[in-house]
């Protein structure tokens, strides 16, 4: 396996207050990166600054609004001097209904978090990755990006949307030595899947706990995608239902 080091690298990773976002924070942090944490919990964000310490800055956030998400990157370069990884970890999966019962206005949220969201997260972070010529930026992805799942009109098509922002950012700057690409991890054991569970309404609601994996894996899998071995998924997804792709994380 690729080494990791990503000492002095500065990471921005949106929800990271919890789940994969706390996770991979941790993990970044671990192997030597600075970390801004994004969410809309300040709390909570407080809370997982003061565990990891001075490389760790928090910066309340809602990924929806444009303009704060563009303030977060210029103060987290201001505060660590560049900015090396976007992780573009936030999203929701409400509302959980078919689509002929699916309010408008909660489906429009959902695309202004999942889709909108890694919009303003890439277009505010491309400008000083391309004056510096490098750079990664990885979107946590789906299996629902790929393929219609029940009662999930919004998660899919906020997810399908987002995959497909990877693969045009990818085509444009993958020549000026920007690196793009997704992760789609598969269940997670997160309070999204307590949500999923509650809802009864298809297979991935029927699983057990114990069917998902840890959010450490999808952690170890971000930090593995920074490092060349990734570069043959350049503009795709990583998905770690693959053994193959498990093997080469070194995920058992």
């Amino acid at each position: 396996m690729q080494n990791q080091d990503v000492t002095g690298k500065t990471v921005l990773i949106t929800g990271a207050s919890r789940g994969i976002g706390a996770a991979a924070a941790r993990a970044f942090a671990a192997a030597g990166a600075n970390v801004v944490l994004t969410a809309r919990s300040s709390d909570a964000l407080a809370a997982l600054a003061k565990e990891i310490g001075d490389r760790a800055l928090a910066l309340q956030c809602d990924v929806a609004d444009a303009a704060a998400v563009k303030d977060v990157v210029e103060k987290a370069i201001a505060h660590f001097g560049s900015l090396d990884v976007l992780v573009g970890n936030a999203g929701m999966i409400a509302p959980i209904s078919r689509l002929s019962d699916t309010d408008p206005e909660a489906y429009s949220r959902t695309i202004d978090v999942n889709l909108k969201g890694v919009f303003y997260g890439m277009q505010a972070v491309l400008p000083h990755m391309l004056n510096r010529g490098a750079g990664t930026i990885i979107t946590i992805s789906s299996g629902a990006a790929h393929g219609p799942i029940e009662g999930w009109p919004s998660y899919s098509s906020s997810k399908a949307g987002a995959y497909m922002l990877t693969r045009v950012a990818d085509l444009e700057n993958r020549p000026h030595g920007i690196r793009v690409l997704g992760l789609s991890p598969g269940t997670v054991a997160t309070q999204m899947q307590h949500e999923i569970k509650a809802s009864g309404i298809n297979r991935v609601s029927q699983l057990d706990w114990s069917d998902h994996i840890p959010p450490e894996w999808p952690a170890k899998a971000l930090l593995w995608m920074c490092t060349d071995a990734a570069d043959k998924y350049l503009g795709e997804d990583v998905s770690l239902r693959e053994e193959d792709i498990r093997r080469q994380i070194g995920l058992g």
